[in-house]
């Protein structure tokens, strides 16, 4: 017989904002390594430089939100309202936890020059490329697709993939060894030429998360494009608190509301001190 997962749910009720395009997104515990039985609340935040606010929960943008321990939970259906984090997650076991979120599309537009400008900020060659000196505005519509790693001995719930439209996929448990394997995915095949970065933050005492809203800001620590397998090896050698981020841009499924749509994929995790 299974032993049930204990699990507490906080979530709020308004509808967010639209998220601020060109800014990461990301899942924020408020501790990464946590024993069974002992709580950790989840919350998702957007901003730049690993630095931002938390974001409140609206069912009605999310495709789907669940965690993988022994088994895999859906934590979509069983928000109720109320201010805090997303979700309060407790152990059973030593094994950890992968959480991941998939949020539908928002719609946005730029003018011309400043979509140009974010284009090659973001690395996305192809479309820019694609669009060369128009200057006609930028039609876009964008969604999220987060994950993070709740730290655990169980490799197979860390490097398994979670099924989203794009997903940053370990090779090993995130946070165990000073390099990072990963494989980037979109629609469940390897993404080539993918710019990948990685941003990293310190751990406050006991290795809990310092409040992102407030803390300092952190400098990109690295970048890389994937090979044509997809892969690409993430130097993590230092402790801290870790994003890594992508995004990528294609001709839009439904022309009528954008001419291009983005995805935004995250994944955070925790290196301690003693790691390897």
């Amino acid at each position: 017989m299974k032993t049930p997962i204990r699990i507490a749910l906080t979530l709020a009720v308004a509808i967010s904002p639209a998220l601020a395009r060109a800014h990461e997104f990301w899942l924020s515990p408020a501790a990464y390594a946590i024993s069974p039985g002992q709580a950790t609340a989840v919350t998702a935040r957007t901003g730049e430089a690993f630095c931002g606010p938390a974001k409140t929960w609206a069912r009605e943008r999310s495709v789907r939100f669940v965690i993988r321990t022994s088994r895999q939970i859906n934590l979509t259906d069983v928000a109720f309202a109320g201010d805090g984090p997303w979700v309060k997650f407790a152990p059973t076991d030593q094994g950890g936890a992968m959480m991941a979120f998939e949020s539908t599309f928002t719609p946005i537009q730029l003018p011309g020059a400043k979509f140009n400008a974010y284009l090659a900020e973001e690395g996305l060659t192809g479309p820019l490329a694609e669009r060369g000196a128009s200057e006609e505005p930028g039609r876009e519509r964008y969604r999220r697709c987060a994950k993070t790693w709740l730290s655990g001995d169980d490799a197979k719930r860390a490097t398994k993939p979670m099924g989203l439209p794009l997903e940053i996929v370990p090779a090993s448990i995130p946070g165990r060894d000073s390099t990072l394997v990963v494989t980037v995915l979109r629609g469940g095949e390897p993404l080539a030429g993918a710019l990948v970065r990685a941003w990293r933050a310190p751990l406050g005492a006991a290795g809990v998360a310092l409040d992102a809203a407030v803390r300092d800001s952190s400098a990109m620590a690295w970048e890389g494009r994937t090979g044509t397998d997809g892969s690409i090896a993430v130097p993590v050698r230092e402790s801290g608190e870790w994003l890594v981020s992508l995004v990528d841009m294609v001709p839009s499924a439904e022309p009528s509301e954008a001419d291009w749509e983005s995805t935004w994929a995250s994944l955070t995790f925790a290196r301690n001190e003693n790691a390897r």
